[in-house]
């Protein structure tokens, strides 16, 4: 019998977990110092080549590789497909993904300071501490982990965090932003049904319009956030910092308002 890569184990277990253990559970079943998880296979010049020699039809595909480190900043990685693969405390600042494909990809401590990833997909991406500050997510599928991560005044306009509800035999599968900073960020339009906000800093963010059906607010702070017409229907809001609120939001049959801090 063949030995499964460590690359495979993550894709399976990640396809397993419902979104609530994700990050956790992950963390005990892979090695987070193995050199898949912690050595690059390719080096900056490589990782160029490729690029240059991509088009339109063949985007330049990164699927599986160890890219771990890099450095990576201001590069036009638009389109590319970077499935499954490790950019664990990789340097993206300012890097441009738009529409790149980065599904399940390891992405831990990576460092994507005002990167544009636009209309791009992270589904079941894992961005732990991930900083990405600034950072262009407009239109795009996050239903990834970003629990602890840094989203200060990041542009999720429109962007897609909501469980996938049509998989529900695995579990849900959306946004995890627990203790997250996303003070400043712009959620307006944005769909964040059934995400994980646990003690996430939303002081000051931008949810205008967005719906936060059925999201995990618990010990969130939302002090000075813009709410207009945003929908908090069934949101679990227990502890969670209701104060100086801009505009008029649904909290019809939101959970533990009551035991929201509204003063």
């Amino acid at each position: 019998m063949r030995p499964v890569s460590t690359a495979a184990l993550a894709a399976a277990l990640l396809a397993a977990l419902p979104v609530a253990t994700l990050g956790q559970d992950m963390m005990r079943h892979v090695n987070l110092s193995s050199p898949a998880m912690t050595e690059a296979e390719l080096t900056r010049a490589q990782v160029e080549a490729r690029l240059a020699a991509a088009t339109a039809d063949k985007p330049a595909d990164f699927t599986n590789a160890s890219l771990n480190g890099l450095n990576l900043s201001a590069l036009d990685l638009s389109g590319a497909v970077f499935r499954a693969a490790r950019l664990n405390k990789a340097n993206l600042k300012g890097a441009n993904l738009t529409g790149a494909v980065l599904d399940q990809a390891w992405m831990l401590s990576a460092d994507l300071t005002r990167a544009t990833l636009a209309k791009a997909s992270l589904f079941q991406a894992q961005l732990i501490g991930a900083t990405l500050d600034g950072a262009d997510l407009r239109g795009a599928r996050v239903a990834a982990n970003l629990t602890k991560a840094s989203l200060q005044g990041a542009k999720l306009v429109g962007a897609n965090l909501a469980a996938d509800m049509r998989n529900q035999s695995m579990g849900l599968m959306g946004g995890v932003l627990k203790s997250a900073n996303l003070a400043g960020a712009d959620f307006s339009k944005a769909d964040l049904a059934h995400a994980v906000l646990e003690f996430a800093n939303l002081s000051g963010a931008d949810l205008t319009g967005a719906n936060l059906t059925s999201a995990q607010l618990d010990g969130a702070n939302l002090t000075g956030a813009r709410v207009g017409g945003a929908n908090f229907s069934k949101a679990d809001v227990d502890s969670a910092k209701l104060i100086d609120l801009e505009g008029e939001a649904n909290f019809n049959q939101a959970k533990n308002l009551e035991l929201a801090v509204r003063h």
